[in-house]
């Protein structure tokens, strides 16, 4: 996953906006999102966030699973990540 260019991103009180700036779609994430978020930003690869997410919280891998990519899919559809081919990284 990449984030563009024109995409802001600020922490709020443990929860985050996140705005195109060209666009002027926003988004808000809650604290489990915005950790998902921190973790895109860092690592672009989501086996690396995935790991993360589970060494981090207690949760099962399935249900995490369903919500990165519910997440990842909301994100894509309002232009605030792009996902990259694959091969390819940030």
């Amino acid at each position: 996953m990449t984030i563009p260019d024109d995409v802001v991103f600020e922490v709020l009180e443990g929860e985050a906006v996140v705005l195109n700036l060209d666009t002027g779609i926003y988004f808000t994430l809650n604290p489990v999102g915005t950790r998902i978020w921190q973790l895109i930003e860092e690592h672009g690869d989501l086996a690396k966030v995935r790991e993360s997410m589970i060494s981090e919280y207690e949760v099962e891998a399935d249900a995490l699973d369903r919500d990165i990519d519910a997440l990842l899919s909301e994100l894509v559809e309002k232009g605030l990540v792009v996902a990259a081919p694959a091969g390819e990284k940030m």
